[in-house]
């Protein structure tokens, strides 16, 4: 059995029915709880955190390497950032959304065309 969404292989037993789709459970968390970039409390509550911290978060990895294309592009496309770092679009949602909580990073657009790039 695959995923509706992500079309990963499923585990008899192992999926999740939602709006009657079959998902896994990566996609149904995602479904259950969308990562949200404008969030007015989330950035509050990074601010506030951060200013406990010295105004140092400390990222993970991806976060990290994120940051490190954005600087040397100047901004980029989420699909390009998806392909650069070969992770799952889903993924890169989650952290682009905290790290737009952090204020590392926004959008905009460009040409017509949504782009991340450094705050």
């Amino acid at each position: 059995m695959k995923c509706a969404r992500c079309e990963a292989s499923i585990i008899e037993g192992e999926e999740r029915k939602h709006l009657g789709r079959t998902l896994c459970e990566d996609c149904y968390m995602d479904a259950l709880s969308p990562a949200k970039t404008c969030d007015p409390w989330a950035v509050h509550s990074a601010k506030s955190f951060g200013k406990n911290l010295g105004g140092k978060f400390e990222l993970t990895g991806l976060q990290r390497k994120i940051l490190g294309i954005l600087e040397e592009t100047g901004g980029a496309p989420p699909e390009q950032l998806v392909e650069r770092l070969n992770i799952p679009p889903m993924d890169l949602e989650r952290e682009i959304a905290a790290l737009r909580h952090m204020e590392k990073v926004r959008g905009e657009l460009r040409s017509g065309r949504k782009y991340i790039r450094p705050w």
